[in-house]
């Protein structure tokens, strides 16, 4: 059971206020919570929107339809009440017309708490009022959000809040909402790109690099939040190339670093991308996409630079792709992504996008405890050191520049001393070194994810923040009677081919489904050997997939 909420108006209205409101009091009230948000590259004006989906179990994806529309404006209630299921409601910003459930927020909040400032929260106590939800909960929510405001900010606030449920609450009923979970274990909100910056900072990252670029940004701006907690230093670089370069040094000297950007940025990066690999030193740098080319809409979604990612750089050197599917994943898989790039000593991606970036979920707390990865190192390089001696494995010791040994690197193609070197010899040697990491990273590789019945016939295969709208897919099919499974790869690259074709074997249809036009991780698996000729299953309108539209589109 699961109830939408869609708050929309204007960017600059207070859209974004409103819905954080209610997510943070659903989480309190013990609710799983699953939020999306839709919006424009404009400071003001124009149509934005945040959807709030509240369940009495987890939920992993947005919904195409709402059953409460608060329309802060016209142009919200015009262009979106079509969207709002049959026996919902919306709630009006204004005089009463159409059906509509009619308060003047900005009245009320003027009237109420002496401000019309306070219109967001007397329309966030209307929907606790509409869904029959006690506003005691989101009353403590305001003493603490504006404690330091002083006490007659709280008063007006809370003030607000009681008269919107007041005056919502006589049309309360229609919608059933789940029961509140007082008693249960607290939940925690956390977006994707919080996760995957608590990640990144408990993981020992001490230094971020980054030029800002939606939708990356989030997760720099995150990084910033906390760089005192965590020793953290944050650097906002004058391009990306800066950035890029900037984490070259970083690494070498031993310090754990980490980029955010998107995908214009990272084309910026691709020249640092290949010292990296020359070097042989463990940059992460994070990808969230965004559609393209060139600036695109860049507040959209998309999956669009799985393929660049996978070749950006010139030369031949290994990588590690991940592409977390879930706010759970994209903490786990961000320690995952450090921990392989120190391993190996070779840069790791990691793909993400707008949709994974905001998508809010509720889970237990996530660790915020420092556990440091291990940066393999050697801790007592003798005189003998060889920074680049030749190894079964590919990995050469690493140590620390300034200690005992010499430690010698070069952009240049090099002798294992890391001398430069033009030695045809020397340079094939090198280049096999490095490539036989891939040996051992694929071995270590995620294996895809299998969910669905096991004997399911038709398999969606799907990567990054697809996750969930594929996996809701699969529980409206098996519920209509069409069994499907679902194949989720939180690792793109190298591939689990061994995993791979343990999953798809024996299936009578399999779909690709993906944000994008061209089918890219099909194009992978296929260029791997992992499939042939299968169906593709593309949404390239810069908006997210959900579990009803691929769902019909698969029933077709």
């Amino acid at each position: 059971m699961s109830v939408t909420i869609r708050v929309a108006g204007e960017a600059g209205q207070g859209v974004a206020t409103t819905g954080s409101l209610l997510v943070e009091v659903f989480a309190r009230l013990g609710l799983h919570v699953a939020a999306t948000q839709s919006y424009m590259s404009r400071i003001r004006g124009g149509l934005n929107w945040y959807d709030i989906r509240i369940g009495d179990g987890p939920m992993y994806a947005g919904s195409d339809t709402a059953d409460l529309l608060i329309a802060l404006t016209d142009a919200a209630r015009e262009i979106l009440a079509g969207d709002v299921r049959e026996g919902g409601q919306v709630l009006y910003n204004g005089q009463a017309s159409g059906g509509a459930i009619a308060i003047d927020l900005g009245e009320v909040a003027q009237q109420t708490g002496g401000s019309k400032l306070y219109s967001n929260t007397v329309a966030a106590g209307a929907v606790m009022g509409l869904l029959g939800y006690d506003v005691g909960a989101m009353e403590a929510l305001l003493a603490e959000a504006f404690a330091k405001k002083g006490p007659d900010v709280i008063a007006g606030n809370q003030a607000c809040a009681r008269k919107g449920a007041e005056l919502a609450r006589p049309n309360a009923g229609k919608i059933q909402a789940p029961k509140p979970n007082d008693g249960g274990d607290k939940l925690r909100i956390y977006n994707g790109a919080a996760a995957i910056g608590l990640s990144a900072a408990v993981s020992g990252v001490k230094f971020v690099a980054s030029y800002p670029m939606t939708p990356g940004t989030a997760t720099f701006t995150f990084l910033a939040a906390v760089a005192d907690r965590y020793g953290i230093v944050v650097e906002q670089a004058e391009d990306e190339i800066a950035a890029v370069n900037m984490l070259c040094g970083a690494v070498y000297a031993g310090v754990p670093a980490m980029a955010t950007t998107s995908g214009g940025g990272f084309a910026l990066m691709a020249e640092g991308l290949s010292l990296a690999g020359m070097m042989e030193l463990p940059i992460c740098v994070l990808i969230a996409q965004r559609p393209g080319p060139a600036t695109g809409l860049p507040t959209r979604t998309s999956q669009q630079d799985l393929l660049f990612a996978l070749h950006a750089g010139h030369g031949e050197f290994p990588r590690a792709i991940f592409a977390p599917g879930t706010v759970q994943q994209c903490y786990d898989v961000t320690r995952r992504a450090l921990d392989t790039a120190h391993k190996f000593q070779t840069p790791v991606l990691i793909l993400t996008d707008q949709f994974g970036q905001d998508f809010e979920q509720t889970l237990q707390p996530l660790g915020e405890a420092c556990a440091p990865i291990d940066r393999c190192l050697v801790e007592s390089p003798g005189a003998d050191y060889v920074r680049y001696a030749v190894t079964e494995s590919g990995i050469s010791p690493r140590a620390l520049p300034g200690g005992s040994a010499l430690v010698m690197a070069d952009s240049d193609e090099h002798t294992a001393e890391g001398h430069l070197s033009e030695d045809i010899e020397s340079h094939l040697v090198q280049q096999d070194k490095r490539m036989r990491k891939l040996g051992g990273m694929t071995a270590e590789a995620l294996a895809p994810e299998l969910y669905g019945p096991a004997e399911a016939q038709t398999l969606l295969i799907c990567w990054g923040s697809t996750y969930g709208p594929a996996r809701e897919a699969v529980d409206i099919l098996n519920e209509q009677g069409s069994p499907a499974a679902m194949l989720h790869f939180a690792q793109v690259w190298p591939i689990r081919l061994d995993a791979t074709a343990k999953a798809i074997a024996r299936r009578k249809r399999i779909v690709c489904v993906e944000g994008n036009q061209t089918a890219q991780f099909a194009q992978v698996l296929r260029a791997a050997g992992a499939i042939g000729n299968v169906e593709q299953l593309g949404k390239y309108d810069g908006l997210p997939m959900t579990g009803a539209w691929i769902a019909e589109r698969i029933s077709q």
